[in-house]
């Protein structure tokens, strides 16, 4: 495998980290012996756009609450990331504000009261965009891989919502399923 094709794995950043621990970005990249950062380009309120709204069982044009980031691998982008909150659970607390938050959205979605207990990941190819293109340095056409993730609390009721773009040749994603537990 290439050196630098990148090999994701969901779980890592589907469950809160104990205080005082960094990112799980930042970990994971660590753990295969790389550098991953990620620069926030915009956070607060937005009007939800449709499929947003549709998994959030909201009104198109809803106010939602979402984080806009580039991740980057070894200073490279690899990954635009929008991540999406109901508005009553994020305005006002740090999802909503450019700062990094200490432990991840996760572990403050956790704090707030709020715990994933069902996730839903689709993924398809595309072309990316003009400006997918430029912000992910990818060559004309190279095809991208979109995840969209859905984690549901308890309740069944949708927290987040993420909505990720990839650079298909610098990619491997990675699913375990765990069927003597029932867990994927």
């Amino acid at each position: 495998m290439s050196a630098n094709r990148w090999t994701s794995t969901s779980m890592p950043y589907l469950t809160p980290w104990e205080k005082g621990h960094g990112d799980a970005w930042g970990a994971d990249a660590a753990a295969q012996g790389r550098r991953g950062t990620q620069r926030i380009v915009f956070a607060g309120e937005v009007p939800a756009p449709a499929e947003v709204a549709r998994l959030f069982g909201l009104a198109e044009g809803e106010p939602v609450v979402v984080r806009r980031r580039v991740i980057l691998l070894d200073d490279q982008p690899n990954e635009l990331t929008d991540t999406y909150y109901p508005a009553d659970i994020a305005r006002g607390t740090g999802l909503a504000g450019t700062a990094k938050i200490r432990g991840g959205a996760v572990t403050l979605l956790a704090e707030l009261g709020y715990v994933g207990a069902l996730v839903r990941e689709d993924v398809t190819a595309d072309v990316p965009s003009e400006e997918e293109q430029e912000a992910l340095r990818t060559a004309p056409h190279e095809p991208v891989l979109r995840l969209t993730r859905v984690t549901l609390d308890r309740d069944e009721r949708p927290i987040q919502v993420d909505r990720m773009v990839m650079p298909a040749l610098r990619q491997r994603l990675r699913y375990e399923i765990d069927l003597a537990n029932g867990r994927g």
